[in-house]
């Protein structure tokens, strides 16, 4: 195993190429620009490094680094990542240089600073990381938290329409279910025995009462980072405001940290608390599920609607983490990924279209697909990935979360299920309404309509597209890192898959 601080490094690093770049000359913005993309680029390639040192298969959480931080409280800088968390890193390592890119000029017109927006991008990578990466609770709880802030800058800063309304908004939410988590870790640190150390609390027993208040205080703020429903509407305002680069990071990365959460601390710490609370949480993600497509379904607003969608996507998730079987949680971390792959690329796509159109409104644009045909394209490929099409990543993940939990609870199932037409009818309906049909004559008069997808355009959306397909037909370079860690966290909370129904009757 190897001695290199991956962890470490990768989460002071883009800090420092942050702070390096906040303090560029506002005159120099072209220069922010590519020292941000060099220095993601460079965080990327640290990250497949960490990808080369994990051993798939081998300890549970591995990499691991610890440093002294607060004695008497017994927290330190502890750091260690199993394949849940190496997926989600290499994801943001992915993201963020391509979503840099697809915002390469989005700063330029909010007549604010151009190095600022870039330093804050790289800052919220390196809380994105230090989340993930964190095995001390104490250190996540204060990375859950400090991630709020280059996102409520960005958003207020540098979003459009009510901007403030939607970062407030964002903060405050979020701070809430920061309050309910910071509770559950002084409880938690009380009864472990006065320890923060992830590996330590695994083993800790708690009386039932105990222990199912802890689970409410990490399951509510984990469950409005998510979100899932009925804590889901910062979401729309947030992502409808967001610049469309937060705004990818914020649906397809940050939102993760809610799910991420339930399977490394609301699992394995609170197992029987999680095992009580199971089908409230199946209801709650099966309702989020069908009521979220609902209101895509009537949207107006494209980056509302994309919202709208994760907040679907996400009860699917849910319900894989909370089937409590192999196949259910590892297709809800393998829709984690993919997720953030498809959404990803679907909310940089509608930015695409945003800035050419001057609006978000689907009723301004109408048979748009005549002035940018390829870019139409793109947006309905998107759209395709993000309803599970198959042959698309998604489709395999939204699979396995079906298959998993029809095994042990066959009406959840069934009724998730549902949320397949219902995506099918908000996406095919956005592409018909935006792209096909009779043109909008005033997209004639608009400038930035005469301008398909441009080179920088293709170099942002060919790696997402080609990670969909491959992914789509070969999930299994995820699937082995991820499966040893979901089949932990299962026997964490004491679940045993079903035999399968054949095999059963052959016993008998």
């Amino acid at each position: 195993m190897s001695s290199f601080p991956y962890l470490s490094v990768l989460t002071v690093a883009p800090l420092v190429g942050a702070l390096v770049v906040a303090f560029l000359p506002r005159s120099r913005p072209e220069l922010a620009k590519w020292l941000t993309l060099a220095w993601s680029l460079g965080i990327l390639a640290l990250t497949v490094a960490l990808w080369v040192a994990f051993e798939a298969g081998g300890e549970r959480l591995q990499l691991r680094e610890s440093y002294p931080w607060i004695p008497g409280w017994g927290a330190n800088f502890t750091f260690a990542v199993d394949g849940i968390a190496l997926v989600m890193l290499m994801l943001i390592a992915v993201l963020v240089p391509i979503v840099i890119l697809a915002a390469w000029h989005e700063a330029d017109v909010s007549g604010r600073s151009v190095p600022v927006y870039f330093a804050l991008l790289l800052a919220l990578e390196s809380t994105m990381i230090g989340v993930f990466a964190a095995a001390d609770v104490f250190l996540f709880y204060v990375f859950f938290e400090v991630m709020l802030v280059p996102m409520y800058f960005l958003i207020g800063s540098y979003g459009g329409g009510q901007r403030q309304y939607a970062a407030v908004k964002f903060f405050l939410y979020s701070l809430v279910g920061g309050l309910f988590m910071l509770a559950a870790v002084v409880g938690l640190w009380v009864a472990g025995g006065h320890t923060f150390d992830w590996a330590a609390l695994t083993q800790i027993d708690m009386s039932t009462g105990t222990e199912r208040w802890l689970f409410l205080g990490f399951f509510l703020a984990f469950a409005i980072k998510a979100p899932f429903f009925p804590f889901h509407t910062w979401l729309p305002d947030a992502g409808g405001s967001a610049p469309v680069g937060a705004g990818a990071l914020l649906v397809g990365i940050l939102d993760k940290v809610g799910t991420f959460g339930i399977l490394r601390y609301c699992l394995p710490i609170f197992p029987d608390a999680s095992r009580y609370f199971a089908p409230l949480a199946l209801v709650l993600g099966v309702i989020g599920i069908i009521y979220a497509a609902l209101l895509a379904v009537g949207q107006n607003d494209l980056k509302r609607l994309v919202s709208y969608t994760s907040i679907a996507h996400f009860g699917f998730i849910g319900v894989g983490i909370f089937a409590f079987t192999t196949q259910a949680g590892t297709g809800a971390v393998l829709y984690m990924v993919n997720h953030g792959l498809a959404t990803g690329l679907l909310f940089l796509v509608v930015g695409m279209l945003v800035a050419r159109r001057g609006s978000a409104l689907i009723s301004d644009f109408g048979g748009a697909g005549k002035y940018v045909p390829v870019l139409a394209g793109v947006l309905f490929f998107a759209g395709l990935a993000s309803l599970a099409m198959p042959g698309t990543a998604p489709f395999v993940s939204e699979f396995l979360v079906l298959i998993g939990t029809f095994t042990v609870n066959k009406p959840i199932a069934i009724i998730a299920t549902l949320g397949i037409v219902l995506a099918a009818a908000y996406v095919l309906w956005m592409v018909q309404r935006t792209m096909q049909g009779t043109p909008n004559p005033a997209l004639a008069e608009v400038e930035g309509m005469r301008r398909d997808i441009t080179l920088r355009e293709k170099v942002v959306v060919a790696p997402l597209i080609a990670m969909i397909i491959v992914f789509g037909f070969y999930p299994k370079p995820i699937t082995d890192v991820i499966n040893p860690a979901v089949q932990a966290t299962m026997q964490d909370v004491g679940a045993t898959d079903p035999a399968p129904t054949a095999i059963t009757e052959a016993a008998k």
